[in-house]
């Protein structure tokens, strides 16, 4: 899957949890959504891209989920 893809699709999870006043349980459920409902390949890909590329174009919220969480 392409990486432009998946970091919509990621920033649109970023975008939903958004609204959490709590920014430390934000960057769990977008952790827990990212796990729960994407598959390794995917995971795997927006983690490199993260790690390789600092994350451009990702929401912070999500940028920051992948590090604390996942990676």
């Amino acid at each position: 899957m392409e990486i432009e893809k998946l970091i919509k699709m990621a920033n649109q999870i970023g975008d939903f949890f958004e609204a959490y006043p709590d920014t430390e349980l934000a960057k769990k459920d977008i952790a827990n959504h990212l796990q729960r409902f994407w598959n390794s390949v995917m995971i795997n890909s927006i983690v490199a891209h993260v790690k390789q590329q600092q994350g451009v174009g990702l929401h912070p919220r999500v940028i920051e989920a992948i590090q604390q969480h996942i990676s």
